[in-house]
Order: C-alpha cells, then sequence, then structure tokens
C-alpha cells in the first residue's frame, strides 16, 4: 500500500482541490482541518509528507512544523506549506519553523503538484553512495548524516544544501544557483531562503559550520577537509 500525503487545510473546497489533483497522479491522500487533529495524526503515523496550510482552526501551521521538527519520528518529513501571505518575510518564518517548501494561494494544481514530486524525489535513493570528511559522513542512498560518528538530523531541504555542497567543494555558488541547482527547479520564495537553510545547516554541524564560507557579495562555498 502505498504511503500517505497528509493534506491539513480547514478550506474544503481547496482541500478537495488538492485532494483530486494528487489523486489524480496516483497518490494516496488524507485530508484534515485543523492542526492539533492534523499533529495528532503526524505524531501517530508519519505521512510520507504534509501539505500544511499556514492559518489553521485550533494550532496554526507554524506551530504544527515546529512541533513536527522537535519529533525525532517526524523530523524529516517533508512539508510544503500553503498561505495567502506573500510578504517575504512570513516566507521567512515558515523556513524557520523547518518548512521545504512554500505555495502562495491562489496556486495552480499542476505547480503544487509539482513541487509534491520535487519534494518525494528527495527522499528517493540518489546514485553515490556516501562521502566522509574526516568526521562529518554524508550517506547519500540513505539520506543520513553523522557527526562525530552521532546522527545528524536534517529536513530534507537541509540534506539536499549539504549534499550540493560536498559534491561541488571548492567552488562559490550565488543564492540563484543554490536555488536552482540543490533543489532543481526555479523557486518562487527568494534568494534569503538560501541564507536561512544556511544558518540552520551551521548551527546543526557545530564545529564544522567553518567549513561553509561566506563569500562577500557573492554566495557560499564548502571548504570541508578530508584526511590525507
Amino acid at each position: 500500500m502505498k504511503p500517505v500525503i497528509l493534506i491539513v487545510e480547514d478550506e474544503a473546497d481547496i482541500a478537495d482541490l488538492i485532494k483530486y489533483n494528487l489523486e489524480k497522479e496516483g497518490f494516496r491522500t488524507a485530508t484534515i482541518a485543523d492542526g492539533e487533529k492534523a499533529l495528532e495524526r503526524i505524531r501517530s503515523s508519519p505521512p510520507v509528507l504534509v501539505v500544511l496550510d499556514l492559518l489553521l482552526p485550533k494550532l496554526d501551521g507554524l506551530a504544527v512544523c515546529r512541533e513536527m521538527r522537535r519529533d525525532p519520528r517526524t523530523k524529516a518529513v517533508p512539508v510544503l506549506m500553503l498561505t495567502a501571505r506573500s510578504e517575504e518575510m512570513d516566507k521567512l518564518a515558515g523556513f524557520e519553523a523547518g518548512t521545504d517548501d512554500y505555495l502562495t494561494k491562489p496556486f495552480s494544481p499542476r505547480e503544487l503538484v509539482a513541487r509534491v514530486k520535487a519534494l518525494l524525489r528527495r527522499q528517493e535513493p540518489v546514485q553515490a553512495e556516501k562521502t566522509e570528511w574526516k568526521d562529518l559522513v554524508i550517506n547519500f542512498e540513505r539520506h543520513e548524516v553523522r557527526l562525530k560518528d552521532k546522527p545528524l538530523v536534517l529536513t530534507p531541504r537541509e540534506f539536499d544544501l549539504l549534499a550540493f555542497f560536498v559534491r561541488n567543494p571548492g567552488r562559490v555558488y550565488t543564492r540563484e544557483q543554490l536555488l536552482d541547482q540543490a533543489w532543481g527547479y526555479e523557486y518562487l520564495g527568494g534568494t534569503r531562503t538560501v541564507d536561512v537553510h544556511v544558518r540552520h545547516l551551521r548551527a546543526k554541524l557545530g564545529p564544522r559550520a567553518k567549513w561553509l564560507l561566506t563569500m562577500k557579495g557573492v554566495g557560499y562555498k564548502f571548504a570541508g577537509e578530508k584526511d590525507p
């Protein structure tokens, strides 16, 4: 049986639109109309992906996302946030909470499906198995990262960004290039999204955060070290 995509949306017509278009593509879905019930469902039976409205009864989308990222069982579940707000600060707040992607209402059903597929593709095994940079080990096939032999839990977007950096060490990339090449399509959330994810990565990498260098006025590069 295929895993479920959970749709958390309190507007019935929008929930039905999302459900129809995802199921037309062969996905299984479930729908919930408030944040508290959604969080209970996510914790009891983690879905493969959550399409999450920002403004929800009882518990808003940002709170749901934060709670998901605190729970080891749901930390890595991709979240596509839906909102009627289009201000950059609202989008950045979503990424700070751990959202993986962002779509502003009204949206094209085709674009929603494309973004869902893109998020799910990041969960699939990739060709190269793993790479090691001193005590930082990235297993691409399993989507696992270990630092000093301890697991490092990253969101799907954080993993994609780190994977791109370690596969392309020493080269400087602009924020636009990182959006396009690390995540595979033109992203409409703005280039400050990259800064948010780099900051999150650095916080999690601890002593290895120094390997992610900011190139002032240009972008970022990875300057990791391997054992001789």
